[in-house]
């Protein structure tokens, strides 16, 4: 039998995190699990539920009601969607129109996360989301792609990009890369060439939940990012100095950095 918690529970939201173990779904079942009296929350790993299978994903939300899906599942690795650009688009842009073809039929609100790496990085200005998207690596075409489907097969969602995403605590990240590398004495050499707003998964979970699903603000696209521009470098030296590791570590900045994906140059989101 279907739980239908839209009509038992009508005070009470119901809400699917789906990819649960990566750094922004493990940060909102920190934050906001148990801890919040208006909202009923079930987190689902890649193994309890694969987005990418359409079927198992039938019947999921055939057995269970949901009024939200917070879409956490992707597949993030930049540099190895270079080479199998098709695992890229598996995650990232079918399995995303999986849930949103689910989300549509079940009338669940999907809020989705997408990225800065739609766009090609010309521009030296914020990025706003009337600018056109025009991605330069596997992963942001893939990403791109999802956003589409989204658009194409559903009315009520909210597709948030966001950029340099981080926690301090969980995953693998640039911030918790710097801190290890510090704790190991290494010396690194950081890229001065891309400029973007690094982005705590804390404040990202906030908002989903404070602004999105409480204020509930019209359905479409939207960026959220930290507030202030930088480096990749000009980051390190934050996060060094933030966990005072300054001086257990060389930062020595580079212009450029060789790597195999395309980044964008300016990805600033406003």
């Amino acid at each position: 039998m279907k739980h239908n918690s839209k009509t038992s529970s009508q005070d009470r939201l119901a809400i699917l995190v789906t990819g649960a173990n990566g750094q922004l779904g493990l940060t909102i079942k920190e934050g906001y699990a148990n801890r919040v009296d208006t909202m009923d929350f079930t987190f689902v790993t890649k193994e309890a539920l694969d987005i990418t299978n359409h079927e198992a994903l039938e019947g999921y939300f055939e057995k269970h009601s949901f009024d939200y899906c917070i879409n956490c599942a992707a597949y993030t690795n930049v540099e190895q969607a270079e080479n199998t650009p098709e695992m890229a688009i598996k995650v990232n842009a079918e399995g995303v129109k999986n849930l949103a073809l689910m989300c549509k039929r079940h009338k669940v609100i999907l809020i989705h996360i997408s990225t800065d790496y739609v766009f090609d990085g010309q521009k030296s200005e914020p990025y706003t989301i009337s600018d056109r998207p025009n991605p330069i690596n596997a992963y942001g075409a893939s990403k791109l792609l999802g956003e589409q489907y989204i658009q194409d097969y559903s009315k009520h969602y909210y597709i948030v990009r966001t950029s340099w995403l981080y926690s301090k605590v969980y995953g693998k990240n640039f911030y918790r890369f710097i801190v290890d590398s510090a704790e190991q004495g290494r010396s690194l050499n950081i890229t001065t060439d891309q400029v973007g707003c690094p982005t705590d998964t804390v404040d990202l979970a906030g908002y989903i939940i404070e602004e999105l699903i409480k204020q509930k603000p019209p359905y479409g696209l939207y960026h959220f990012c930290n507030s202030e521009p930088m480096t990749w470098y000009a980051f390190a030296k934050q996060i060094l100095q933030e966990n005072n590791y300054a001086d257990k570590i060389i930062l020595k900045p580079v212009d450029s950095y060789k790597t195999l994906a395309k980044r964008p140059k300016y990805s600033v989101l406003g």
